[in-house]
């Protein structure tokens, strides 16, 4: 139980930068005492103790604003972040290392019995206001924005916005070995392209090392072809590009925002 407990804390100092101390996340975060309760509540419920489990769910959604049903999956590792007007159904699964924000639901778009309400992979993030309806699946390491409606199911590492929710990343491991293998031929690190860059600026410098590499085929198969004709063609060496100029890009890309 208490290294339960202690890969919970840990949990919160990898995904919430605000958090100083354990004392603190264990008497100040109402997502952590959610996720506590609902271990009693969930036990309570696999033991047929029905009733048991729904006061201990609904003490829960009094004290924290954050409503899991006894009868919801959750797995380790699990955070819960701001986390007023939450709400997690009775079908729900939801995988390890998962983080959802404040006003997010989980919820079913049927009446009947059965699997009703969507499943989380691990490495989901949620964000504000999300709202994922139905019994489908978000794939592991997924995210979808704040105030998303989604209501199909989301491939591994994509990323979904808007109402109804659309796809506007999807992982390509092909297309990031080829921007990578570019990269490095240019002379930098393709930091631009890594998960830890926000989403627009990422996009961004990808399709530029996408355009650099094809317009490196190009040249280079004009180059084949001037000499099977015959042509003279001297290869030119690329200019050097200074690395302290990227660095300093880095260097802007990860400085603090406003905010905690």
């Amino acid at each position: 139980m208490f290294e339960r407990l202690r890969e919970d804390i840990q949990s919160v100092f990898h995904r919430d930068p605000a958090a100083r101390n354990a004392f603190e996340v264990l008497t100040c975060y109402p997502g952590m005492h959610a996720i506590w309760l609902h271990r009693l509540s969930g036990w309570l419920w696999r033991n047929e103790l029905k009733w048991p489990a729904r006061m201990v769910s609904n003490f829960g959604r009094w004290m924290t604003g954050i409503e899991i049903h006894p009868g919801a999956k959750v797995g380790r590792r699990f955070f819960i972040d701001h986390g007023m007007g939450i709400v997690i159904g009775e079908t729900a699964e939801i995988g390890d290392d998962v983080t959802l924000y404040q006003g997010v639901t989980l919820g079913g778009t049927s009446w009947n019995k059965g699997k009703r309400h969507p499943t989380l992979e691990s490495g989901v993030v949620v964000g504000a206001g999300a709202k994922v309806l139905g019994p489908f699946t978000v794939g592991a390491g997924a995210k979808v924005g704040s105030n998303a409606v989604v209501t199909k199911p989301v491939p591994a590492g994509a990323t979904v916005v808007g109402i109804p929710g659309r796809i506007i990343v999807k992982s390509d491991d092909q297309a990031e070995a080829k921007r990578k293998a570019i990269a490095e031929k240019l002379g930098f690190d393709a930091y631009g392209v890594s998960e830890d860059m926000p989403d627009p600026v990422a996009r961004a410098i990808g399709q530029l090392l996408d355009h650099l590499q094809a317009m490196d085929v190009r040249v280079e198969d004009m180059g084949r072809a001037l000499k099977s004709l015959g042509g003279e063609y001297r290869e030119k060496e690329l200019p050097e590009l200074r690395q302290e100029v990227f660095e300093c890009m880095k260097e802007r890309s990860e400085a603090p925002v406003a905010g905690k």
